[in-house]
């Protein structure tokens, strides 16, 4: 072939490639199209951004909120107190001193939640011991005068009603699978009066530790198996729920371990298993009804132990009982050591007023004692004295 024929050969072929890639390349036609509906998504997409960070805004956390809010009270409270006025030495010795004690009202906040639609609240009886009047503010602002039902006192547990119909209610989890780390969120009414807002505050944290035991306090109050929890619970949220990320209840708000008073992510609820216990027996007798057993006990002190011929001072010793009541009728005798009740280990009287604390009418009660060097268990049925 000559070198002309190559060259106009060379000539068509590219040619055709100009005009077909400038008029009928399918690419090419794709791009242009692309061009304007690009320029469309990005102005489509502002929107739809802000929506999806919209929705990134909402999680487990102020799911569980709003299911819960609703039911969350706040619980006014007027209590009366005797007070002794100061007096200075000159005063006292020439006036009857008790005629210098007066009465005064004293207003103190809470919080509780609402268990039922018929007006049924779960709070804590410390918010309410000693009330002359009960109000309960809703956080749409309805303010109802609340009825005290009943309280287990030790327990730190009581129960008002409200009369009103169709109320919200929150709804109950239960304390028997917490897992330690898991998220949880307290709600109450931290400093009520200084806020002047019936609507809940909210404060998050995680389950720091479960099955805490306090001795008995200075009010008697008996706490155990606590939840603790680094959620803030402030003055004011003593009474309301502590829920999961599902807005349960697992617990009530109940008190701070602090030397100061103010929150240092030490707070502790008590489990809602138990207090639902209590509760029932509240709204269905009025009150915590008295379990008899009918028996004395002494601790052991090391010259007893050793009198006694015992390895070591744990335990209480029976000093009487009567045959006929229920722990005689089970075989329970005087002379019998315990050493545990219900799986929990004795050493002293506390820890086994502790450990009857929650047993209600219709329990049964494992006590282990050792009788004659030997260890045995007794069950007793807990009856109404």
């Amino acid at each position: 072939m000559k070198r002309k024929d190559v060259i106009v050969i060379l000539a068509v072929i590219f040619t055709f490639f100009i005009v077909y890639t400038r008029y009928f390349n399918p690419v090419a036609e794709a791009e242009e199209i692309k061009v304007p509906q690009v320029e469309e998504a990005k102005e489509m997409n502002k929107e739809e951004v802000i929506q999806s960070l919209n929705i990134q805004r909402h999680n487990s956390i102020t799911n569980a909120v709003e299911l819960v809010q609703n039911a969350v009270v706040s619980v006014n409270v007027v209590k009366t107190e005797y007070v002794r006025a100061n007096m200075d030495p000159f005063q006292s010795f020439f006036l009857n001193y008790y005629n210098n004690v007066y009465k005064r009202n004293v207003k103190s906040i809470g919080s509780g939640v609402i268990i039922s639609d018929d007006g049924y609240i779960i709070t804590n009886s410390h918010v309410v011991e000693n009330a002359t009047k009960i109000v309960v503010i809703l956080p749409d602002n309805r303010q109802f005068e609340a009825k005290l039902i009943g309280a287990a006192e030790r327990q730190d547990i009581a129960v008002l009603k409200i009369e009103s119909e169709h109320l919200p209610v929150a709804k109950l989890g239960t304390s028997s699978d917490l897992i330690i780390g898991e998220w949880v969120i307290a709600l109450g009414n931290p400093y009520g009066f200084m806020i002047q807002d019936s609507k809940p505050s909210v404060s998050v944290g995680v389950i720091s530790a479960v099955d805490r035991d306090f001795n008995v306090n200075q009010d008697g109050k008996i706490y155990r198996e606590m939840i603790q929890t680094d959620a803030a619970i402030n003055p004011g949220n003593s009474g309301g729920p502590l829920v999961n990320i599902y807005g349960k209840i697992i617990g009530i708000n109940s008190f701070i371990f602090s030397e100061t008073g103010s929150n240092i992510g030490m707070g502790f609820a008590i489990p809602i298993d138990r207090a639902m216990k209590l509760v029932e027996e509240i709204i269905k007798f009025g009150k915590v009804r008295t379990v008899w057993l009918d028996f004395g006990v002494r601790e052991i002190t090391p010259r007893l132990a050793k009198y006694l011929g015992l390895q070591s001072d744990d335990g209480i010793i029976v000093t009487n009982i009567d045959k006929n009541s229920p722990a005689g009728k089970a075989g329970i005798k005087a002379g019998d050591i315990i050493v545990g009740i219900n799986d929990n280990l004795i050493q002293n009287i506390e820890e086994a007023q502790a450990a009857v604390s929650d047993v209600t009418v219709g329990d049964f009660i494992n006590f282990t004692i050792l009788r004659d060097g030997e260890a045995k268990t007794i069950v007793v049925k807990a009856v109404e004295q």
